[in-house]
């Protein structure tokens, strides 16, 4: 398998936001000019607190238990309804995104509520990324998915964290606890933690499987994938 060298030098195409834990209001100030769709059970969130979505996607059940009168009179054109019970609100978002083109996603809100969502939408976050850029904002940390070898340019004891989405066999050079075939695994094995130990770059060979990649956020800058 060829190496990527991924750079965060990239522009976002959009802003996703789910209803799980929202980041500071001075987070959305960063990205104000991407258009911002939301899970319709987040969007009366985002609007008490002074942030209008773009668009707003999913059954639409949600956003008519509220008490603010002012998002009654919301413009009906930035509503997406969906129904379609076999997907959640994360997924609904994905797929317009795609119908609209936008490949590279700044993902907000993906943890928090009931367990179950969030391992729900960490399990669509692995499904869409085959074809879209997709990256995990959360307390300043990005997540993205990898499922190629990589080589990264990261600061001198940035810490790195390699999850197994299920199951991985890595291995690695310039992290302070190598990793040399290792298998990384739910249930028996994972990588949290590690740190960069020079400023040369890191490199992390994937062997088998896929990961979460977790390191310092890069806002407001996507990555990109180059030879």
């Amino acid at each position: 398998m060829e190496m990527k060298k991924i750079l965060f030098n990239n522009k976002f195409d959009c802003t996703i936001c789910l209803n799980g834990e929202i980041p500071a209001k001075e987070i959305f100030n960063k990205i104000t000019n991407l258009p911002l769709l939301s899970a319709d059970g987040v969007a009366v969130k985002l609007f008490n607190l002074g942030i209008e979505s773009d668009k707003i996607i999913g059954d639409l059940d949600s956003i008519y238990e509220h008490d603010n009168p002012k998002f009654y009179q919301i413009n009906e054109q930035k509503l997406v309804k969906i129904d379609d019970q076999d997907t959640n609100d994360f997924e609904k978002v994905l797929k317009y995104a795609t119908e609209q083109n936008y490949l590279n996603c700044l993902v907000l809100g993906i943890n928090g509520g009931e367990l179950e969502h969030t391992l729900n939408n960490w399990s669509v976050l692995m499904k869409y990324s085959d074809k879209m850029n997709l990256c995990v904002y959360t307390q300043n940390r990005y997540g993205i998915v990898i499922n190629k070898n990589i080589t990264v340019t990261l600061k001198k004891d940035e810490i790195v964290s390699l999850i197994p989405a299920c199951k991985a066999v890595v291995s690695s050079k310039n992290l302070n606890w190598e990793l040399n075939n290792y298998l990384l695994e739910i249930g028996r094995s994972e990588g949290a933690r590690n740190f960069v130990v020079s400023d040369n770059d890191v490199e992390i060979y994937l062997h088998e499987g896929k990961y979460f990649l977790f390191v310092e956020s890069r806002l407001p800058f996507c990555f990109s994938y180059c030879d």
